[in-house]
């Protein structure tokens, strides 16, 4: 039976371990474990900054991401971003993240200050295109610039 639920402060291998391998996997960087579980654990101190989310399968963690919050002031609520998604590689094809998107959908429409869903990719992650384009979001509303101090 698999259960997608809320993260808590024992989680937080999982969690440290799937930054670690996501960023490689999908964007071929080396993340310093040590700021990575410094970063995880300041979610956990600190939830406005952010809530993990995991999905078991028969009680062993298989997934996770996390959701931060932005305010729109086009639709006076605040929309659900999607981070750091990563399903570990014995459990990919499953729709463990359609049942992770599913959960944050539905906890969407129960609240009254949020409005909807938005995540970024990796333009060279097309995999992960594929999974959210089927589960029907649109990657053609808006182009994401950054600019990052390292």
């Amino acid at each position: 039976m698999n259960k997608v639920r809320t993260a808590n402060p024992s989680d937080q291998f999982f969690i440290i371990e799937a930054q670690l391998k996501m960023a490689l996997e999908t964007e071929d960087q080396t993340l310093n474990k040590s700021t990575v579980e410094k970063g995880v654990q300041a979610v956990f101190d600190e939830p406005k900054k952010g809530r993990y989310f995991v999905v078991e399968v028969d009680g062993e963690i298989a997934g996770c991401l996390l959701t931060l919050r932005e305010w729109s002031d086009w639709r006076n609520k605040d929309v659900l971003w999607i981070h750091s998604v990563y399903i570990a590689e014995k459990f990919r094809k499953q729709g463990l993240y359609r049942e992770m998107y599913a959960h944050l959908v539905d906890l969407v429409k129960r609240s009254p200050d949020l409005c909807g869903l938005r995540l970024y990719v990796d333009k060279r992650n097309t995999t992960a295109s594929q999974v959210y384009e089927k589960l029907g979001m649109d990657g053609s509303h808006y182009n994401l610039f950054e600019w990052m101090n390292e």
